[in-house]
């Protein structure tokens, strides 16, 4: 595991490439993030960005999402994939957003995993992004992987244990925008079919660089 002054030594460098350190997914309401989140999963961002805009355009508030059904939502998330389940999560959501919550996106763990299609994942989202708390950590496929070649964390696949390890060791004020960076590294330099180590400018406190570089 990396020291506090390896930490550092990452977390500048990584504020070095990514200065802006914000979410790729485009939205304007705090709602319109919960739902292009939810439109992310086994689907890329820059396609969920392609659709959002039409999504949003034809149903412009949380009262005219949870007045449709969800076949009428379908047609314009069919290219994100499992479209049906993810306009079934859509509509019921808004729905217990107007009743339960006011309209307002919760600010809570708890709240936020009570609405459907809502994981740790989104949640920690939600509470970095929209709400600003500290210490949250989203462990997506890019911040699991390339914090195990770093050794950041011990290498486990599972979101809930790389949550826990990212927590322990990175500082609250700036685990939320580590995140981001992660998924930002990740499309641009440790891609995961060909990660381009010779030009990664985190190699030297890499144990993955390292332990190929003795081999």
């Amino acid at each position: 595991m990396k020291t506090p002054q390896e930490i550092r030594f990452i977390l500048d460098e990584l504020t070095r490439l990514y200065p802006d350190g914000i979410c790729s997914l485009v939205y304007e309401k705090d709602y319109e993030l919960l739902f292009a989140t939810r439109l992310s999963a086994q689907c890329t961002d820059e396609r969920v960005n392609q659709v959002t805009p039409a999504l949003f355009e034809r149903f412009p508030s949380l009262e005219a999402l949870a007045a449709a059904e969800p076949a009428d939502v379908e047609p314009y998330i069919h290219s994100c994939g499992f479209f049906r389940a993810k306009a079934r999560d859509i509509v019921l959501a808004s729905r217990m957003l107007l009743e339960d919550y006011g309209g307002k996106v919760p600010g809570t763990m708890e709240e936020l995993l009570r609405l459907p299609g809502v994981g740790r994942k989104t949640a920690n989202l939600i509470l970095g992004d929209v709400h600003g708390q500290p210490g949250v950590v989203v462990a997506d496929t890019h911040c699991i992987r390339i914090t195990g070649l770093l050794g950041l964390t011990d290498g486990s696949k599972d979101p809930g244990k790389v949550e826990q390890q990212l927590r322990a060791c990175l500082p609250p004020e700036e685990s939320n925008n580590f995140c981001h960076r992660m998924v930002l590294h990740g499309r641009a330099v440790c891609r995961a079919r060909k990660p381009d180590c010779p030009h990664c400018t985190l190699r030297a406190w890499c144990d993955h660089f390292m332990k190929e570089s003795e081999g």
